[in-house]
């Protein structure tokens, strides 16, 4: 494989093992860039095809294991939870990532803790509330991590310092408690109230 190719060389560039991902990136920079990248086409539940760039693909882990069990395939692989219009956005944002390494156990927890967004994420989201719940939905499908955790910030940071009400009115989220049953709530919760 590619990863015991790299690992075999890894000696000669004198590099400790926590290289070893950036000494593979590095040669499948340079593996693709010798041929024509290889493409997939993918099949969105409306019946839209999308041929797409390998690299592009493996940004989802659902998509890069499939690859890397069925290997190449003229077949379209159909995504029967991702519609034409979530899935374009979605591949927008993985060809934009393509060649970011892919996070480590490490990154996840630091990214987890840090609620903040960079800029050209955070206008990739500015989109109708449906649209980004819908990426949302489709980067927890295609397990894309680092899109799902911009998702889920960017839902934190729009509720972030508001109140029930204003939540509500955010998301267009209708009141189904009676006034008995908020107030008995507020006495089970007053602990947690700001002092």
């Amino acid at each position: 494989s590619n990863i015991s190719a790299v690992a075999g060389f890894q000696h000669l560039f004198s590099l400790p093992p926590n290289n070893l991902d950036k000494l593979y990136n590095l040669y499948s920079k340079y593996n693709m860039s010798a041929s024509e990248a290889k493409k997939i086409t993918l099949k969105s539940c409306d019946d839209i095809e999308f041929k797409v760039d390998i690299r592009v693909a493996s940004r989802s882990i659902l998509l890069k294991n499939m690859i890397e069990d069925v290997g190449e395939t003229d077949q379209s692989i159909p995504l029967p939870n991702v519609n034409e219009r979530v899935l374009k956005k979605v591949l927008e944002w993985c060809e934009h990532h393509k060649d970011d390494p892919q996070p480590t156990i490490e990154d996840s927890d630091t990214r987890r803790r840090n609620t903040e967004i960079d800029d050209w994420n955070k206008k990739f989201l500015e989109v109708e509330q449906d649209m980004l719940f819908e990426i949302i939905l489709a980067a927890n499908y295609l397990d894309i991590k680092q899109l799902l955790d911009i998702g889920c910030k960017t839902v934190a940071n729009m509720i972030k310092g508001k109140t029930p009400e204003q939540i509500r009115e955010t998301f267009n989220i209708q009141n189904d408690f009676t006034p008995e049953e908020e107030e008995q709530i507020r006495k089970e919760n007053e602990w947690a109230e700001d002092r």
